[in-house]
C-alpha cells in the first residue's frame, strides 16, 4: 500500500469519532424535497454542503438554482491535465418520515445505537454525500492534494423524480464535462459486495376523483349522489388482473424479453428469501407473470403508494366525501418510453370520468431506465478498491429502483458511468432508517483507494 493511501486511511481512523458527530449536522436538515413545506430546509442543506466544500478547498462552489431545488456544485481541478476528471453524483434530499410514531428516535437527530446511525437519509443518500466529503478531507489533510480532478454534483430532487435535472444537465453540459460519472447513490454490503449496473425507469402520478361540492349526509344523498370513494376503488381495481398483470391498454407493447445471459445475471444476484423476510410476507405476488427475480428488477410494475378520502377518525361519520384520490408509481422496463406510458395511464384513469364525477390524473415524474458500464478501466478501478478493502470483488446486479439522473446522462451526455456506495444500511424509505457505522468507515477506506485508482486511469 502506498504511503499516500495509508496516510489518508490513518487520518480516517484517527478522526472517526469526530466524523460521526459531524455527520449529525448534515442529518439534522429535514431536506424532504417532495414536500414544499420543507423547501427552505432543502435550500439550507444545500448551502451547508457548499460551505463544507469550500472549507475543503474546492473552488467555484455554489448551490445552483434550478426550476426546483438547488444542485450543489464544486470542483477541485488541480491534479493536472494528465489526470482524469471525475464527476461525482449523490443526492442530499430525503424521503418523508411518515409514519412518525413508528420511529424509535427522532428522524432528524442522528442517533447511534448498537453500531448504527439512525436518521432519515443516514443511508439514502446523505451517506453518499458525507462519504465523499470525508474521503476528500482525508486525502487533502493527509497528502495536500487529490489524486484525480473532481467535480461535484449533489442533487436535491432525486426522491421526487428529479423534475428539474434534465434541464439542468442540458444547459450545463460544459460545466459537467468529465471523463467519467461516479454514481454514489447505493448500498454496499461488506460481506457480500454488490454494484448496481442498471435500473428501471419511472412514472408517477396523483389521481383526484371529485363529486359533490362538500362532504354530504349519506342518509340524505346515498343512492342518488355517486360516491368518489367507490369510483376510486373501481379505478384501482381496474389496474391489475387477478394474476397481477397491469391492465393498461398498450402497456406491454414495447416490452422486450431479457436475453438468456441477462436473465442468468439477474437470477444470480437475487436473494428471494431475504426479500421475503425483509418484507414480512410468506409468498410473493404475480408468480405467473415471470420469475420473481425478473419481476423485481427488469419487469414493469404499477403500484398504489397511498390513497385518501372520507372520514378517518374514530367511530363512524355518515358522509359521502367530496373527493377521494390516490398516488401511483410505475417502474418501467428498458424499452418503455416514460412519456408514452404516462399518457397510457392518464387516458385509462380519466376514462372513468362521467356526468356524476370528475376524474383528473396529474402526471409527476417521467424518467428512463439507466445503464452503467459493465467492464473497462472505470469499473475495474471500483472493483480493485472494493477487493482491496473487503477481500472480494462486487457482484454486478440490476436494481428494480430508479435513478432518474443516470438515464438523463445516458441519453444527453453519453458519459461513461460507474458506481460506488459508502457502506450498508436498511430502512430506506421506511421508519428507523439506519447506516451501519463499521461498514461506512470501511467504505471510506475503499473510497480512498478508489480515487487513487481513478487517478491512474489513462
Amino acid at each position: 500500500m502506498s504511503d499516500t493511501i495509508q496516510n489518508a486511511i490513518d487520518y480516517l481512523q484517527e478522526t472517526r469519532d469526530n466524523m460521526l458527530e459531524d455527520y449529525k449536522q448534515l442529518l439534522r436538515f429535514p431536506s424532504i424535497g417532495a414536500d414544499p413545506a420543507h423547501n427552505a430546509d432543502v435550500k439550507a442543506c444545500a448551502e451547508w454542503i457548499v460551505t463544507e466544500l469550500r472549507a475543503l478547498g474546492f473552488e467555484n462552489c455554489e448551490a445552483v438554482a434550478t426550476g426546483g431545488h438547488p444542485v450543489v456544485y464544486g470542483e477541485w481541478l488541480r491534479a493536472g491535465a494528465d489526470k482524469p476528471t471525475v464527476l461525482v453524483y449523490a443526492h442530499y434530499d430525503v424521503q418523508p418520515v411518515d409514519p412518525l410514531p413508528l420511529w424509535d428516535s427522532e428522524p432528524f437527530t442522528g442517533t447511534i445505537r448498537a453500531g448504527r446511525m439512525y436518521a432519515r437519509g443516514a443511508s439514502d443518500n446523505k451517506a453518499g454525500v458525507w462519504g465523499n466529503l470525508k474521503t476528500f478531507e482525508a486525502l487533502l489533510r493527509a497528502n495536500g492534494e487529490l489524486p484525480v480532478n473532481v467535480k461535484i454534483m449533489f442533487e436535491g430532487e432525486e426522491e421526487s423524480g428529479s423534475p428539474s435535472i434534465e434541464t439542468f444537465v442540458a444547459t450545463n453540459k460544459e460545466r459537467l464535462s468529465a471523463d467519467v460519472l461516479l454514481n454514489c447513490d447505493g448500498d454496499l454490503q461488506p460481506d457480500a459486495p454488490q454494484l448496481v449496473y442498471a435500473g428501471r425507469g419511472i412514472v408517477s402520478a396523483e389521481v383526484r376523483v371529485t363529486g359533490p361540492s362538500a362532504d354530504i349526509h349519506s342518509g340524505l344523498y346515498g343512492g342518488i349522489v355517486q360516491n368518489p370513494l367507490h369510483v376510486t376503488g373501481k379505478i384501482i381495481g381496474s389496474l391489475h388482473d387477478e394474476a397481477g398483470r397491469v391492465c393498461l391498454p398498450g402497456y406491454y407493447d414495447a416490452l422486450q424479453e431479457a436475453s438468456p445471459g441477462e436473465k442468468a445475471r439477474i437470477a444470480a444476484g437475487f436473494d428471494a428469501e431475504a426479500l421475503r423476510e425483509n418484507a414480512g410476507v410468506a409468498q410473493f405476488w404475480g408468480e405467473g407473470l415471470a420469475p420473481a427475480a425478473e419481476r423485481a428488477t427488469v419487469y414493469p410494475t404499477l403500484d398504489i403508494n397511498g390513497m385518501w378520502g372520507g372520514y378517518q377518525g374514530p367511530g363512524s361519520k355518515t358522509i359521502i366525501p367530496a373527493e377521494a384520490g390516490f398516488k401511483v408509481t410505475m417502474r418501467l422496463a428498458p424499452d418503455q418510453d416514460p412519456t408514452v406510458v404516462s399518457q397510457q395511464l392518464k387516458m385509462h384513469i380519466e376514462s372513468f370520468a362521467s356526468e356524476t364525477v370528475q376524474v383528473e390524473c396529474n402526471i409527476g415524474e417521467e424518467a428512463w431506465y439507466f445503464q452503467l458500464d459493465m467492464d473497462g478501466p472505470w469499473l475495474e478501478a471500483v472493483q480493485s478498491a472494493i477487493a482491496a478493502t473487503f477481500g472480494q470483488r462486487a457482484q454486478l446486479v440490476r436494481t428494480g429502483g430508479s435513478i432518474p439522473i443516470l438515464g438523463v446522462f445516458n441519453r444527453l451526455i453519453g458519459l461513461p458511468i460507474t458506481a460506488f456506495a459508502y457502506g450498508h444500511g436498511e430502512g430506506i424509505h421506511s421508519p428507523n432508517e439506519y447506516l451501519d457505522i463499521d461498514s461506512f468507515c470501511s467504505g471510506l477506506e475503499a473510497g480512498v483507494r478508489l480515487y487513487h485508482n481513478l487517478g491512474a486511469v489513462s
